[in-house]
């Protein structure tokens, strides 16, 4: 499959509930709205852009899109929807990270929208911040001075997260979606059938241990969700509260929710 053409991209924004049940943030994700196929998932594309270079303007399109859009949603809502500030969550491929460029591209773009840095949390994985691990901690800190936040995503997949974890400024560990749909599937008589909650309580435990959120993904049933926040998840997303929604629907979406959870 080719790369998508710039003017075939938009993005779609998952929200993002705290144990309060406010909305936290949203995660941009990247759709490529194919003429013939309509709305492709990004995993039938972005090892395409990784592997012709196009991965860099593409998350540079997306790192400016999605923070035009939360800029577009604080000025026609007030923050009257949500717990303050809402967090914009921004995937980073490791090529894009690695760009001489990267670190001011992302304070222009702050600076260009007049957005908080706060605001703005970059979803690192572990192949990352693999590869040079001097590198990568330098660039954080110099964005962390300015106020971006950072996530490490798909935590507990990789092999070497503990080691990172010493090192790099983390704010948000996300638990990935393979450990939160195994607790539906556990069976505790079984042999290990305990072993995908035990995991997440400790990932949970070490992470606020370390001043760390935890944010679990790919929530989907109301045991998953109770299981998670008796064990102190701090953060949820996932088909249980909504798919990936266009910008325009965002805030009616929240709105709503708003006057369903209404103390």
């Amino acid at each position: 499959m080719t790369a998508p053409a710039p003017q075939e991209l938009l993005l779609h924004y998952q929200p993002q509930i705290n144990a309060q049940g406010q909305l936290h943030g949203v995660e941009a994700l990247v759709r490529w709205n194919h003429p013939q196929q309509g709305l492709i998932p990004p995993g039938a594309f972005i090892a395409e852009a990784e592997a012709s270079g196009l991965i860099v303007p593409l998350g540079n399109w997306v790192l400016l899109e999605a923070a035009a859009a939360l800029r577009r949603w604080q000025t026609e809502s007030g923050h009257a929807t949500w717990a303050q500030p809402l967090t914009m969550a921004v995937n980073v491929s490791p090529r894009q990270f690695r760009e001489p460029d990267f670190v001011d591209r992302v304070c222009a773009t702050l600076e260009q929208l007049g957005l908080n840095a706060l605001s703005l949390e970059l979803e690192l994985t572990e192949s990352v911040v693999a590869d040079d691990l001097e590198a990568t901690l330098a660039k954080m800190q110099l964005l962390r001075q300015y106020g971006v936040r950072f996530a490490l995503d798909d935590f507990g997949t990789g092999y070497s997260s503990l080691s990172y974890l010493k090192h790099l400024p983390i704010d948000t560990l996300k638990i990935d979606r393979s450990f939160v749909m195994d607790i539906d599937a556990q069976a505790p008589t079984s042999p290990g059938g305990k072993r995908p909650a035990v995991l997440i309580e400790a990932i949970i435990a070490m992470a606020h241990q370390l001043n760390m959120r935890v944010l679990a993904e790919g929530v989907e049933t109301p045991a998953q969700l109770a299981h998670l926040k008796a064990s102190g998840c701090d953060i949820f997303q996932g088909y249980f509260f909504s798919k990936p929604l266009p910008e325009g629907l965002l805030l009616p979406w929240a709105s709503q929710r708003s006057q369903e959870h209404a103390p």
